[in-house]
């Protein structure tokens, strides 16, 4: 397996963005990266990336377990564009589809990872609660009609810190009990640039490792630890503080080229120059600080949204649970 990237943070800072860690690789080499394919697509503002890792070289290179990840990029959403926001829900319902493969009868399991009590990682838990719920309802179907509705339950289990409990000891419990035929995990990301916070979507069908983003890795959850297809959807919330210098340095060197004999000077120098200078000033005074938007609220509330809205399209298809949806408010 590859070492684990975090601890390479500061000379190449983390991203749990397979698209992120892709374009870098190859930023650096100047070519395509062994073992990863990927292809871009693009739509009124929303551009589609898709990044297969293939083989143990791709995984080594990339730090990202080998399989599909689909990353949906609308910068747009931060205005609240309705047009927009419905546009990457109904991409959003097209891409889970093709990495879900449901059939009518697929259970499946919603788990919504994350601290309900710290805003920039509630994504999980806030999603969770929006997601129409069904499993418990088969019972009181009438004879015959118990196939209208898909068993779908949703589970926020809470971080460490709060239950004394590996999350991943929590979903591996009731997947063991419930043996639902998929899973989809939902949690807050990290990513290198700044840009992509409330505005990148990432889907995966390897699964995800809880905490990875900030350090803490915890037990996977994926098909090796769970026993069946783990798909992931993920949402970047915070950055790196170095990341957020090198890009603020990044910038002004290049707007400020030609005004200021430093931001000559700095223009001057390469991205990996930048990035030195960046660690040697702020590594001893910032160490792991992380940072998230002053706005990180009505963000995560509006990705909840979209994130339950398309998860709700896509498990619930018959006109019974659409009736269901619109008695709910879904």
């Amino acid at each position: 397996m590859a070492q684990d990237p975090w601890q390479n943070r500061w000379e190449q800072p983390y991203t749990d963005l397979a698209l992120e860690a892709t374009a870098a690789l190859r930023g650096a080499s100047g070519g395509e990266v062994p073992g990863v394919r990927m292809e871009e697509s693009q739509a009124p503002g929303l551009r589609i990336a898709r990044v297969e890792v293939f083989s143990p070289e791709g995984e080594a290179a990339l730090g990202k377990a080998q399989g599909r990840y689909i990353t949906l990029e609308a910068p747009g959403l931060r205005d609240r564009d309705p047009e927009l926001q419905e546009a990457v829900r109904a991409a959003l319902t097209r891409e889970l589809a093709g990495l879900l493969d449901l059939r009518p009868e697929t259970s499946v399991l919603v788990v919504g990872l994350g601290n309900a009590q710290a805003t920039p990682d509630a994504l999980g838990p806030r999603t969770v609660r929006r997601i129409l719920v069904t499993r418990h309802l088969k019972a009181y179907m009438p004879p015959g009609q118990e196939g209208t509705l898909r068993p779908v339950a949703a589970i926020a289990p809470g971080v460490l810190g709060t239950t004394g409990l590996e999350t991943g000891e929590v979903v591996r419990g009731v997947v063991q009990h419930m043996r639902p035929d998929r899973v989809v995990v939902i949690d807050a990301l990290a990513a290198r640039s700044i840009g992509r916070l409330g505005t990148t979507i990432q889907m995966a069908d390897t699964g995800i490792q809880p905490g990875s983003g900030l350090g803490n890795a915890r037990l996977g959850l994926t098909r090796e630890t769970l026993g069946i297809p783990v798909v992931a959807i993920g949402v970047p919330t915070v950055v790196h503080a170095a990341t957020v210098a090198f890009d603020t340095l990044d910038l002004l060197a290049r707007e400020m080229k030609g005004k200021s004999p430093f931001f000559d000077l700095m223009a001057q120098f390469g991205p990996e120059e930048r990035r030195r200078l960046i660690q040697e000033v702020l590594r001893p005074e910032v160490g792991d600080l992380v940072v998230t938007p002053k706005e990180i609220d009505d963000l995560i509330d509006a990705m909840a949204r979209l994130l339950a809205r398309a998860l709700n399209d896509l498990l619930h298809t018959t006109p019974e649970a659409q009736a269901l949806l619109r008695y709910a408010g879904g």
